[in-house]
């Protein structure tokens, strides 16, 4: 089979591998799309912990092709996606549905191969079959709405309330539709270039703003004048995160969802404590999958509009290039192998 396989941090190539091979409780996916991360790039520079050589991927969807357990032929032929979280099932964490408090939690796409090729593993246990009415390629992308659903629901973020997001990308614009399907408003989407903002009002934002051209804390009083309810950074930046604590409304909520890549920031906690801000980390989301099948198969929330870029696996090079560019309109490329 195609597989696009990272040998070693900066070596990134496109092979002709052997069909994953099947262990008990596994299934075999034909892939039909999977979506390039911002996440992947940390893996492809070695940036972040991840097991070489290494499939990446960890946004995808697919048919399966084959169960490696009789009992599990029943999937055979189902369109899919799946949770990449793989566990013992035995332990306590795993048992109380914390899958990534498994002292064996390892992830797809990072210690285990994942989507950037014809076909891949996945365990039986973390399957849910696709509907008719989803396509592949939103199904790809149900990752990012997974953690921009989790990411609202760790904040504490509820219908009525205003919110501010920093970054325009996939999670900051995953969080903006699934804010807008539970009633939150007047939803501003702030980024420091304009090069997404225009997705973000097609979405429905309230507002948008570049940063690097308004003042951001004046920008939000105009459209809060109460303050802000609710702020989420999808940035990791210590810009926005300083940002977040100083716009948030006193007694209000932030939500950090950003990767930070392992930068030691300068915050001042007084912002925090004298204005009664509840702070969130919001960076691992598990359980989520049925739910965004849910808001995508009832209509809820539609994240077409993210898929700006389709290309083949022999064109890796190309996509990864947009990811890490991001030119101007730019959200994801999405590899589909039935071009």
């Amino acid at each position: 089979m195609k597989a696009i396989i990272a040998e070693a941090p900066g070596k990134l190539f496109l092979r002709e591998l052997p069909m994953p091979a099947l262990k008990e409780g596994w299934a075999l996916v034909r892939v039909e799309a999977a979506a390039i991360c911002a996440t992947d790039l940390e893996v492809f520079a070695g940036r972040i912990p991840a097991r070489y050589p290494i499939i990446p991927g960890h946004e995808w969807s697919g048919v399966v092709e084959a169960a490696a357990d009789a009992e599990d032929n029943h999937w055979v032929g189902k369109r899919v996606v799946g949770s990449n979280d793989i566990c013992c099932l035995k332990c306590e964490a795993c048992r109380s549905g914390l899958w990534r408090n498994c002292a064996s939690f390892r992830e797809i796409g990072f210690k285990e191969d994942g989507a950037y090729a014809e076909y891949m593993a996945v365990p039986v246990y973390a399957l849910y079959e696709l509907p008719e009415n989803i396509s592949f390629i939103q199904g790809s992308l149900i990752e990012p709405l997974g953690v921009a659903a989790g990411t609202l629901e760790k904040t504490g973020a509820a219908f009525g309330e205003t919110l501010l997001i920093f970054g325009a990308g996939s999670i900051g614009l995953n969080v903006l539709a699934v804010a807008r399907a539970m009633g939150m408003r007047r939803i501003i989407v702030a980024a420091k270039s304009g090069k997404c903002l225009d997705t973000a009002l097609k979405m429905g934002a309230y507002a948008a703003v570049a940063t690097q051209n308004a003042d951001i804390k004046e920008f939000v009083r105009k459209c809060h004048p109460e303050g802000c309810d609710v702020v989420i950074d999808a940035t990791g930046s210590e810009e926005c995160t300083r940002a977040a604590f100083e716009i948030a409304r006193r007694g209000g909520k932030v939500g950090l969802a950003g990767y930070g890549g392992g930068k030691v920031m300068n915050i001042r906690v007084d912002d925090i404590h004298i204005e009664n801000l509840r702070v969130f980390g919001a960076g691992n989301n598990w359980n989520m999958v049925k739910r965004c099948l849910n808001l995508l198969g009832d209509g809820l929330v539609d994240t077409s509009a993210l898929a700006t870029h389709i290309i083949k696996l022999d064109d890796y090079a190309e996509g990864i290039k947009m990811a890490e560019e991001r030119p101007k309109g730019f959200v994801k490329a999405v590899f589909v192998n039935n071009l």
